[in-house]
């Protein structure tokens, strides 16, 4: 996530991230929990393993899901956010994930460009990136720190919400099952789509991928305009 990017993620909206992600996204919690089971199953299981998390402010629950399956994966966790790393860091010092985890305030520009990580993982970053540019420099970014054929989940809305009428309508009802009234529901959408720029397509997310360092990907997980994707990072002899 870039600085830009983060300005919407203030206090506010950091404090009512927890219940709304969870109405927004149909499958939060098993979308971050299969997310940490691909992971495992692509790099064997059982073993220590670096693991860079990109854009994890809020409920840090890529981290907690991924460190509860692998004991003896530790984490780097990046956000530009405050309010949103100070929400995570308060998840991960209630599951008692501290010590595994360092957390810092920044973009991926402040890491070490060293390819130093096992595998990593973005979930809910990449649609907020403006442009296609912005994603590929993201993703490249990522790629550059990855160990070569190291693992990448990679996670967020894909299509034009203006291209699925039908979808959108539901997605606005996952509001209404949850009690909102007419206007809160409208409001509530409006915030989402507030400054989103989702791949047009999972062609596009596969080509951003492609054009990143990344090999083939598979999708494993899908809600409405989200999904998720494992890939690899291309060794240099591929």
């Amino acid at each position: 996530m870039t600085q830009n990017s983060a300005a919407k993620f203030d206090r506010t909206r950091a404090g009512e991230y927890a219940r709304q992600s969870r109405i927004g996204l149909a499958g939060y919690d098993a979308c971050h929990e299969l997310s940490a089971c691909m992971l495992s199953a692509a790099l064997g299981g059982g073993g220590p393993a670096r693991v860079l998390v990109v854009g994890a402010g809020g409920t840090a629950g890529e981290v907690v899901a991924a460190a509860r399956l692998e004991p003896r994966w530790t984490f780097v966790a990046v956000d530009p956010s405050q309010p949103m790393l100070d929400l995570a860091r308060h998840h991960l010092e209630e599951a008692n994930l501290s010590d595994r985890v360092e957390t810092v305030l920044g973009t991926l520009s402040d890491l070490d460009s060293t390819a130093s990580f096992d595998a990593a993982i973005m979930i809910g970053v990449l649609h907020h990136l403006q442009g296609d540019d912005t994603k590929h420099d993201t993703l490249a970014e990522i790629s550059m720190r990855l160990k070569p054929a190291a693992p990448l989940v990679v996670a967020g809305n894909y299509r034009s919400y203006s291209s699925e009428p039908l979808l959108m309508a539901a997605w606005a009802n996952r509001w209404r099952m949850n009690g909102a009234e007419p206007d809160e529901v409208k409001a509530k959408m409006s915030k989402l789509l507030q400054g989103a720029e989702p791949p047009k397509s999972e062609e596009a997310v596969i080509s951003l991928l492609r054009e990143a360092g990344f090999g083939e990907a598979v999708r494993f997980f899908t809600s409405l305009f989200w999904g998720a994707w494992l890939t690899r990072r291309v060794s240099p002899t591929d």
